[in-house]
């Protein structure tokens, strides 16, 4: 028997998925298998499994009674690895069959654990000094997406972090960013200096022409309003591009 209690969420399952049972009333091996896979992690940890099992941990929950190995598999070939699936828009995400509200409930708290974990190694520090973390950050919340966004980072006269906000969403291949507009909210939020961020789903991070003109008109109109710009990064899949450790900036 699991060592972790296991309650439904308070969710419609998918119509394929029976109404949950008692753990006790369950298929043994399933129970067996559920409970040797947690003992498994717990002495291992991620690195002891691979991404259709820690798939198979987190969709325990949503679906108490179910094997629930054939729906990783699926997820995965769907979506390509774990972080993609935890990711992935909940309208794509309902495309999967045995995919329900319980089990889209659960892959965003993870991804939204996962965000907030890095976003608090870059809150209260001063982000120039801790790049790294910084650069962790933005992969974390942009690498996997499906369609361009665009970011800014607005800090204050010690380069703390005032604000992460979106300026833009766009599409697979291009985000419409207003100049005027980054400049006019670095005002109105008191910042002195930026670090732009967007994301390329195509996982390469090489600036376009159109990349390169929107940085060097942003980069003009903080220097009219004494603003710095330190940055611009480039998020791919696997890798980063940064403007200023390349020469653009």
């Amino acid at each position: 028997m699991s060592s972790f209690a296991e309650q439904p969420l308070p969710f419609d399952f998918d119509e394929a998925t029976p109404a949950p049972l008692p753990e006790g009333q369950r298929p043994s091996y399933i129970a067996d298998h559920r409970a040797r896979l947690r003992a498994r992690f717990m002495a291992g940890g991620a690195q002891a499994i691979p991404d259709y099992e820690m798939l198979e941990l987190v969709l325990f929950r949503a679906i108490p009674r179910r094997d629930v190995k054939p729906l990783a598999y699926d997820l995965l070939e769907t979506f390509g690895d774990f972080n993609r699936v935890i990711t992935a828009s909940e309208s794509r995400l309902r495309k999967v069959k045995g995919v329900g509200d319980a089990v889209i409930v659960e892959l965003k708290i993870i991804e939204a654990a996962a965000h907030r974990m890095a976003r608090a190694k870059v809150l209260n520090r001063n982000a120039i000094s801790s790049w790294d973390a910084l650069v962790d950050y933005c992969h974390t919340t942009m690498a996997h997406r499906e369609t361009e966004q665009f970011r800014v980072l607005y800090l204050d006269r010690k380069n703390m972090l005032i604000a992460d906000e979106e300026q833009a969403k766009g599409t697979v291949d291009h985000v419409p960013v207003y100049p005027r507009e980054v400049a006019k909210r670095a005002l109105e939020l008191n910042a002195s200096a930026l670090i732009l961020v967007h994301n390329h789903p195509s996982g390469d991070p090489t600036p376009s022409p159109s990349d390169i003109s929107m940085t060097q008109q942003i980069e003009a109109a903080c220097i009219a309003l004494g603003l710095s710009l330190h940055d611009h990064l480039i998020v791919g899949k696997s890798s980063e591009l940064s403007f200023k450790s390349e020469g653009y900036l």
